[in-house]
């Protein structure tokens, strides 16, 4: 079945970075779309960034501009979310996505497939 798993979350003090994969299995990320999200105590889950496997073409949340670059390594079928510049607002549990359905790729109900997460702690 198909499988995926995050890691890379952690505790780092604002101004920090953190480096989070998503590795895919029982299915290729090659020729979809891939996405994080992330969702805070009490609050909506919301859309980070997203990537064309196929091409690498990057789409971000607003939140995410600048400060976070979403990148690929199809061959290791990973996902990777650089994120520099953390804030305290930042801290939430990251999930990623594979296949999207089309169309808004910020709205969390048109992803075919979740990872359990990975949690990240931003400090002040």
């Amino acid at each position: 079945q198909v499988q995926l798993v995050e890691s890379g979350g952690g505790s780092v003090q604002a101004g920090g970075s953190l480096r989070l994969s998503c590795v895919a299995s029982g299915y290729t990320y090659t020729g979809n779309w891939v996405g994080w999200f992330r969702r805070a105590p009490g609050k909506e889950r919301e859309g980070v960034a997203a990537i064309w496997t196929l091409n690498g073409g990057a789409l971000y949340g607003d939140s995410a501009k600048g400060r976070f670059t979403i990148s690929q390594d199809n061959a290791k079928s990973t996902v990777y979310l650089q994120m520099n510049s953390l804030k305290p607002e930042d801290s939430a549990m990251y999930y990623c996505a594979l296949d999207n359905f089309g169309g808004r790729w910020y709205d969390q109900n048109r992803w075919r497939y979740w990872g359990q997460g990975t949690q990240v702690t931003v400090s002040s």
